[in-house]
């Protein structure tokens, strides 16, 4: 009776483990975003209005009906850029990969890219992704 017991015990608390570590996202105004982070958007996308914007101890995410989403650490500076359906602004991609990119995909666009400290992520038009090193360097390629 005590190992069923503890067996329920420990059922219970595995399955509720992650409603422990969710997320605290609160939903925020486009005006309580930093104002750099309101600047891109606005000179990126123009007129479009986002469907949502929430924020959490440590980043900002912004979601438009047009399928765009976006992700800022809490100074303001990107962590993730979807376009979806269009590209990346180009001045928005380091230079090293842009290049990288133009020469060795011609013809294809970034729609999303991602950075961390070891790197970048980078999706392409054509549906290849490209894992970039700190120092620009491609490190792996998923076709």
């Amino acid at each position: 009776m005590i190992k069923y017991i503890l067996l329920v015990i420990a059922l219970v608390a595995i399955v509720s483990f992650p409603i422990f570590w969710a997320d605290n996202d609160k939903v925020i105004t486009f005006d309580q975003l930093p104002q750099n982070v309101q600047v891109m958007l606005n000179k990126h996308l123009e007129n479009k209005v986002p469907v949502i914007v929430t924020t959490d101890w440590d980043d900002y995410k912004i979601m438009y009906q047009s399928g765009e989403q976006f992700e800022f650490d809490k100074l303001g500076n990107w962590r993730d850029l979807d376009f979806w359906l269009s590209q990346v602004p180009s001045e928005l991609v380091p230079e090293q990969i842009l290049s990288n990119v133009k020469l060795t995909f011609p013809g294809t666009s970034i729609v999303k890219i991602e950075r961390d400290n070891r790197g970048y992520d980078v999706k392409l038009s054509n549906g290849m992704e490209l894992e970039y090193n700190s120092h620009f360097q491609i490190v792996d390629i998923d076709d």
